[in-house]
């Protein structure tokens, strides 16, 4: 096995998701507490407190104790390097977590042991069954009054459609609770509680049996129950990551399949971020490596623009901090700082024209436009709607008409977040105006000369994106079926993805 095989294969790159308030962000920072990343864990709930979640570094997460944005930690555990992405929790930032889940080649699945599967999680569990991602499952918060274990195992395969192995077991609930016993050792010492040792025995003798390739699958998840709070069973998590957790695996680009541990570097783009250095307005492009070996400096080519990049000070993260990075290998994610030359979903790589896709977007359901508290700073608001658009953070419409910018949003909360940010990070403090809009679709056709009909038709409705893509902007859904029913040869679309291409995207109904 040469060098490159070994790096890859020892690299594990897995997503934290959940619905909010499970436990997630404490449990990433038990993992890496438990990884020695970290010496002392933050607390989400003392928000005035000097200490913040590890993982949470915006202002804004901060004071709400809430994760907005996804962020990135690498740790190494056992002889592996573990690429650890927590993703919101919350519904409005779903975009950012879709996206994240491309980048992943397993997740971690938290579920709260008092109210099960709710709705974020399963929404979640489609994302990653639709592309095969394999799924591990912590029930937490086993040490707060929780619903017995039996029945969320019931409730895991009835609701999820995969079969659920237990590997661990609790030991009482709530008060009573007591740590786990790990199933998978004949010999480990049982609890006294009767009651507990005739789950446990039901379990071995008629519950699922782990099966890796079943896993890898899809068809079946290992299930550990704990506390991140208090630790329990979070150890056995972080060596199920490890054990059962797959290395990077190949990847389709458009022009052909692409493995691992070729010697040629590629990466794709899957999140931007601006000002994670406020003293310095920088912007950093997310790189999941796809292939082969970085090495500080080295020339890469953006397939999307043609332009050569400088590497020399890309970095890798542990959350808000970041470290020059010498190497890096297939399955790591690197921070390149650029200046807007990179855009979510560019495919770089070290000189090969290749493109990767998958990373969707979502037409927005909530509309407002942002009004300046103080007129002089026309040019710091319009900076900053340029670059939370092109970062995802909010979608932004410039009307073809001219008119001021129109805002969308999948969720309200993503208005709060932005209007925060253009304050505190540019200077621009906003009031988001109600318009009267209610749905956005990104248009397209075959026809040039029936599309530019349908604009010329239409002109107060026609809009370009941050991206540039063409859409259309409709007062209600009406509007919308009746311009659709006049015009059968345009395409209206609610999802558009970054296809697999140098430059090109497709849209979907």
């Amino acid at each position: 096995m040469t060098t490159l095989a070994r790096e890859v294969a020892r690299r594990r790159t897995f997503a934290i998701i959940s619905h909010p308030d499970a436990g997630k962000t404490t449990l990433t920072e038990r993992l890496l507490l438990l990884a020695g990343a970290i010496h002392i864990a933050g607390s989400v709930k003392a928000r005035k407190a000097s200490r913040h979640a590890t993982s949470d570094w915006m202002a804004i997460e901060k004071e709400r104790g809430i994760s907005v944005a996804s962020s990135v930690m690498q740790m190494e555990y056992r002889g592996c390097v573990v690429n650890l992405l927590d993703t919101p929790g919350h519904q409005d930032f779903s975009e950012d977590t879709y996206r994240v889940l491309t980048a992943v080649d397993s997740a971690l699945m938290v579920i709260d042991a008092a109210k099960g599967i709710e709705p974020r999680t399963l929404k979640l569990l489609e994302v990653c069954r639709a592309r095969n991602t394999p799924v591990i499952t912590f029930v937490n918060k086993m040490d707060r009054d929780s619903r017995p274990p039996l029945d969320l195992l019931h409730e895991i395969e009835s609701t999820l459609g995969m079969a659920a192995a237990p590997l661990d077991w609790p030991v009482g609930a709530g008060r009573e609770f007591r740590g786990v016993v790990d199933l998978r050792a004949a010999d480990a010492p049982l609890p006294d509680d009767v009651a507990v040792q005739a789950e446990i025995e039901l379990v071995r003798n008629a519950g699922t049996t782990f099966e890796r390739e079943a896993f890898l699958a899809g068809r079946q998840t290992p299930v550990f129950f704990g506390s991140a709070l208090g630790g329990a069973g979070v150890r056995e998590v972080l060596d199920a990551v490890v054990d059962y957790a797959p290395p990077p695996s190949a990847r389709e680009a458009a022009q052909r399949r692409v493995a691992p541990d070729e010697a040629a570097f590629s990466g794709l783009v899957f999140k931007i971020q601006a000002n994670m250095d406020p003293a310095h307005r920088d912007r950093v492009a997310f790189v999941r490596v796809c292939s082969g070996r970085f090495a500080r400096g080295m020339r890469l080519v953006n397939c999307r623009t043609g332009r050569e990049l400088r590497t020399s000070n890309a970095v890798t993260f542990l959350s808000q901090r970041r470290d020059t990075v010498d190497e890096a290998f297939a399955g790591d994610i690197l921070g390149i700082p650029n200046h807007g030359t990179i855009a979510l979903g560019d495919t770089l790589t070290a000189g090969e024209p290749l493109g990767y896709g998958g990373l969707p977007f979502f037409a927005p359901e909530l509309f407002r436009r942002a009004e300046l508290a103080t007129p002089m700073k026309v040019k710091q608001l319009r900076t900053g709607l340029r670059q939370l658009g092109e970062e995802g953070a909010i979608q932004v419409y410039y009307p073809m008409s001219g008119e001021a910018p129109v805002l969308g949003a999948v969720g309200a909360l993503q208005f709060d977040v932005v209007a925060h940010r253009l304050a505190h990070e540019y200077g621009a403090e906003v009031r988001l105006i109600p318009v009267p809009l209610s749905v956005a679709r990104w248009v397209d056709c075959e026809d040039p000369v029936e599309l530019e009909r349908f604009m010329a038709g239409y002109p107060a409705r026609m809009a370009r994106d941050a991206s540039g893509a063409l859409a259309c902007l409709c007062a209600h859904p009406a509007e919308l079926e009746a311009t659709r029913e006049r015009w059968p040869r345009i395409g209206f679309r609610a999802l558009r993805e970054i296809a697999a291409g140098a430059a090109s995207e497709t849209v979907s109904a």
